[in-house]
């Protein structure tokens, strides 16, 4: 393997724990940062279901709920089946700091992917991450 297996971010946001884990974890939250269009099921084994314009939908399976410190889910790698050896685990680790949250952003699994596909996925989730994680911290500031 010629890649990396894990992504990592912090971020310090200067928003209360409750804010960054409602924007992590509902439907209004997520639908207004992670995708156009959000449904939650926010139990350990449950769905949320992301979904943008143009039609594209990816399905998460919440892994890890851990209210209001802990939570995770695993990610379906674009053009492979959507079983487990598939998939990238998604950990977000929110601590409370003087004047808002440090909020840690992990994705592993990706050494369990077929090489082309894991080295495909991981360079276009680094980009992701730090696309994604800039509108996360966009939404915060506009609410």
């Amino acid at each position: 393997m010629g890649f990396p297996d894990r992504i990592e971010r912090t971020l310090e946001l200067a928003h209360p724990p409750r804010a960054v884990w409602d924007a992590l974890t509902t439907a209004e939250g997520l639908g207004s940062w992670f995708g156009n269009e959000a449904t939650v099921d926010l139990s350990v084994g449950g769905v949320i279901r992301l979904s943008w314009e143009g039609g594209h939908a990816v399905d998460l399976r919440v892994e890890r709920v851990e209210e209001p410190s802990v939570f995770g889910f695993t990610w379906p790698v674009d053009g492979l089946p959507e079983d487990e050896r598939h998939r990238t685990y998604v950990e977000f680790t929110l601590e409370p700091v003087d004047g808002g949250t440090r909020l840690v952003a992990v994705e592993t699994g990706f050494a369990r992917l077929p090489e082309d596909a894991g080295r495909k996925a991981h360079d276009a989730h680094v980009q992701g991450w730090k696309n994604e994680l800039a509108d996360l911290a966009a939404h915060l500031d506009a609410a």
